[in-house]
């Protein structure tokens, strides 16, 4: 198991059931799952991009991620329907903890300039997005054999049914979020 998600269930839930006054454990937020999603617009006219993109994504996640397709054609970008645009990964259970745990610990303290976090990019039912800017502040990434600086946007999707419960969760679970 997960050293974050030991911790979730020994003290963490705990302590949020006693702050929200939940009289069942089923109550208590937890995160669903985790999505990594690159965007390649540039997949279009370099096919390339998306092997060097799904290696990253590979080295980040711990798994091989599935193509995303345009939806519709849109002849101004010269892109039609069914060309693959992106790339986009789903993590969930220990996979799930021990990227969060990275992403907290490790990849945020790299980033130069840091100063946490915003915290209104909720969705409004406790789910959390937000964006990266560069791919090789991961340790796992090889800044020598990096082709093109991508970022990747990264959806946390809880069980919470509102923002409060939601920033209350990753709060608890060490999220730097920007002190107001």
């Amino acid at each position: 198991m997960a050293r974050l998600q030991e911790r979730y269930k020994e003290e963490i839930a705990p302590k949020l059931m006693k702050e929200f006054g939940y009289k069942n454990i089923m109550q208590v937020p937890k995160l669903k799952k985790i999505v990594l999603n690159i965007g390649l617009g540039e997949a279009i006219q370099n096919p390339k991009a998306m092997e060097a993109a799904d290696s990253d994504l590979v080295a980040i996640s711990g798994q091989h991620p599935v193509i995303t397709r345009a939806k519709k054609s849109i002849a101004s970008f010269k892109l039609r329907e069914g060309m693959p645009i992106g790339l986009m990964v789903t993590l969930r259970g220990e996979r799930m903890y021990e990227f969060f745990d990275r992403l907290v610990n490790i990849v945020y303290p790299r980033v130069r300039d840091f100063r946490g976090i915003p915290r209104d990019s909720f969705d409004g039912r406790g789910n959390y997005t937000l964006g990266i800017k560069e791919q090789i502040v991961f340790p796992e990434i090889n800044y020598d054999k990096v082709d093109k600086i991508r970022g990747l946007e990264v959806t946390i999707v809880t069980t919470a049914t509102d923002d409060k419960g939601g920033r209350q969760l990753l709060e608890a679970l060490g999220m730097p979020f920007v002190r107001s």
